[in-house]
């Protein structure tokens, strides 16, 4: 049967490889231009930059691919600086009219590096942590773990557009979500680019901990782990445990089938092992989704307001690494 292609590597092929490959490649071209269109494409490249190393998803590309271009636009730097200074139009008299075409040059420019660096400093911003933050556990054991979403606003975490979403309601809770995978040495999540076998990612299987003591206020277990990218748009936290924690409640989402290790009622101690990490539910690949909220209802248990989450002390957002071992 054939599986449709994960979008995350087309999405990863153009804006995290494509785009940072053409944009060092243009501003390193040794064509004459003065030194005020040299220093806003250079600010247009790294602002670039900057972007997709914060809002960048580093799953098929290990994250020290971001340092790769850094390096790279630092050359493109030294050889087009090198062109300007020995540039006969670079050295013109100041005194010589620039004409029409260089002036709207200029301005497009201008209003590029505009934008880049907006979208840089929000990118920044959303690794700020807000108000009123939850301090939990971080509940994943010997290993080295990135952030694929997670972040105060939806440059760097998904689930924040379901903050203000209407049919989202019944799961706002979500809202503040970090989602986590598995990495090895050399930054990659799985075996293979986009694999269809759920163990191939290393994240699998791996044993989750309560990130705080409390009672079990709800389980669901038996739903199976789906090959990636199939999701389950049915139960959308998939195999899980919900926590009430006392200061909020904390979601423990896409556990393995049959790994749910606690049930409803039960009391646990901060550190309990309470399931294994999976791929049921509405997920494209294993990853474990964490998040707080204020209590639900019966109705709608994962409907609380959303809650900012601190894990281990570190507000984590999108691309951050936490490396943890017993």
């Amino acid at each position: 049967r054939h599986t449709p292609m994960n979008p995350l590597i087309w999405l990863t092929a153009v804006a995290q490889v494509a785009v940072p490959l053409v944009l060092i490649a243009w501003f390193a071209r040794r064509s004459p231009r003065g030194r005020t269109a040299w220093l806003l494409e250079a600010t247009i490249v790294a602002a670039y930059l900057v972007a997709i190393a914060l809002a960048g998803v580093w799953l098929l590309l290990p994250w020290h691919t971001s340092r790769v271009y850094a390096v790279l636009l630092a050359l493109a730097a030294l050889r087009s600086r090198a062109a300007i200074v020995s540039s006969p139009t670079a050295a013109a008299s100041p005194a010589h009219a620039p004409d029409r075409r260089a002036t709207l040059g200029l301005l497009a420019r201008a209003a590029a590096a505009v934008v880049t660096v907006a979208v840089a400093a929000a990118t920044l911003a959303g690794h700020r942590r807000p108000a009123g933050a939850i301090e939990v556990d971080f509940p994943l054991r010997s290993g080295t773990y990135i952030v694929a979403n997670g972040g105060a606003n939806d440059l760097v975490n998904l689930h924040l557009g379901t903050l203000d979403l209407e049919r989202a309601r019944p799961f706002r809770g979500q809202s503040y979500a970090v989602d986590v995978v598995a990495i090895d040495r050399w930054g990659l999540r799985a075996t293979g680019v986009a694999p269809t076998d759920p163990a191939a990612y290393r994240i699998f299987g791996h044993a989750i901990h309560a990130p705080c003591a409390g009672r079990v206020v709800m389980t669901v277990d038996g739903l199976a782990d789906l090959p990636p990218p199939q999701a389950d748009r049915e139960h959308l936290a998939g195999n899980h445990v919900l926590l009430d924690c006392g200061k909020a409640w904390i979601l423990l989402a896409h556990m393995g089938q049959g790994t749910v290790a606690v049930q409803t009622g039960d009391t646990v101690e901060a550190g309990q092992v309470v399931g294994q990490v999976g791929n049921s539910g509405n997920t494209s690949e294993p990853h474990l989704h964490i998040h707080a909220q204020t209590p639900g209802t019966d109705a709608a248990p994962l409907g609380g307001e959303p809650l900012p989450i601190v894990l281990g002390g570190r507000y984590l957002a999108r691309g951050m690494r936490v490396t943890t071992g017993d």
